[in-house]
């Protein structure tokens, strides 16, 4: 275990010095953290490809990856519009056809997702699976239409962009979690797959990111959930693009954006693959730490009751730029659980508890 280790991250080096021999594909590549992805690949001479649905936004895409190409003369840059969770045989068909025109596929990042929130009653069965169809069965597919000819090629990266939603259920995102949560299942078994064939599998956890596909999911997400989702400040894609392609590069399972992400993923980590030794001690020794911590925080936030269910709005960890805004969310949810005589003051209540 220690030498694959130890030769996969030598291997990785060695294509770090020559990344004009690289052919990187990318799913949602043409807006978001994909873009930035592609972008990214194209400053370090890579060859892209990206694949969406939307031939305009490709295109645009496009030119801008083109434009931020290292040696314009060299590189390749290509688009393909394509549904991922659509058709398997038509994946494969296309992912086929990329190589014979660019060549053997080094890196996939599969990146297309989409996010639609609400709970389980107010989400429709067409919602479910368009996520399901985008978020789990696309990248299903993408990877298992690469898959053989990394094994015969004895090389390759895969990622899946995910989210800290894969770790931990999230109020408002029962489906959206769902889709999630299998996303990593998949990843954590194909890592153990590929690894005698000296391919590896980063998973990608980013927190809520600046993206269009975020401001589409604002559109959908219950109050509740913001006040959560409050809690924390949105990142740029280029940081959190910066950081998975870094990770992925270098063979990590997991790549997070920030403190909060690397907590999560020790707390949540249960048999989830590690890199090293050292990664695995400090794993279990901060494991007690963290979930102490945790506990400690969860005992000293805000709650707030309504109807037997409690909402955890963890004003502690607010930056002083959100402390306001999450006020005016608490004012307008009590306001609207009023007006809509959500609650019978008979039987449920509203409690602000804090610190002591």
């Amino acid at each position: 275990m220690k030498i694959f280790i130890k030769s996969s991250l030598i291997h990785f080096n060695d294509k770090l010095c020559d990344f004009t021999k690289l052919i990187i594909t990318v799913t949602g590549g043409s807006s978001g953290i994909g873009k930035c992805i592609a972008i990214l690949a194209a400053k370090y001479g890579a060859h892209v490809t990206i694949i969406a649905r939307d031939i305009q936004k490709l295109e645009i895409a496009r030119n801008e990856i083109i434009h931020a190409c290292k040696n314009k003369d060299i590189q390749k840059v290509e688009y393909l519009s394509l549904d991922v969770g659509e058709d398997y045989d038509a994946i494969d068909k296309a992912l086929n056809d990329i190589e014979r025109t660019m060549g053997p596929i080094y890196m996939l990042v599969n990146c297309a997702g989409t996010a639609i929130c609400g709970k389980i009653e107010d989400t429709s069965p067409a919602d479910l699976q368009k996520m399901i169809n985008i978020n789990f069965l696309g990248s299903y597919y993408c990877t298992k239409a690469v898959v053989q000819r990394m094994k015969a090629a004895q090389e390759g990266i895969i990622v899946f962009t995910s989210s800290q939603a894969a770790l931990l259920g999230i109020f408002g995102y029962s489906a959206y979690c769902s889709t999630k949560f299998a996303l990593r299942g998949l990843a954590e078994s194909i890592s153990m797959e590929l690894a005698p064939y000296n391919i590896s599998v980063t998973l990608s956890l980013p927190p809520d990111t600046n993206t269009p596909g975020f401001a589409i999911e604002e559109l959908s997400k219950p109050l509740e959930t913001k006040l959560i989702s409050s809690t924390s400040s949105l990142v740029s894609p280029e940081l959190v693009a910066d950081k998975l392609f870094k990770d992925a590069l270098a063979g990590k399972f997991f790549s997070t954006v920030g403190m909060e992400g690397f907590i999560l993923t020790v707390l949540c980590s249960g048999m989830s693959p590690f890199n090293s030794i050292r990664e695995l001690f400090i794993q279990s020794m901060l494991m007690g730490i963290d979930f102490v911590h945790y506990y400690k925080e969860r005992r000293t936030v805000d709650i707030v009751k309504v109807s037997g269910a409690s909402i955890w709005l963890s004003i502690y960890f607010l930056q002083e730029d959100k402390r306001d805004e999450t006020k005016k969310l608490i004012s307008t949810y009590q306001s609207d659980l009023h007006t809509k005589s959500i609650i019978n003051k008979k039987t449920s209540t509203i409690e602000y508890k804090t610190k002591q």
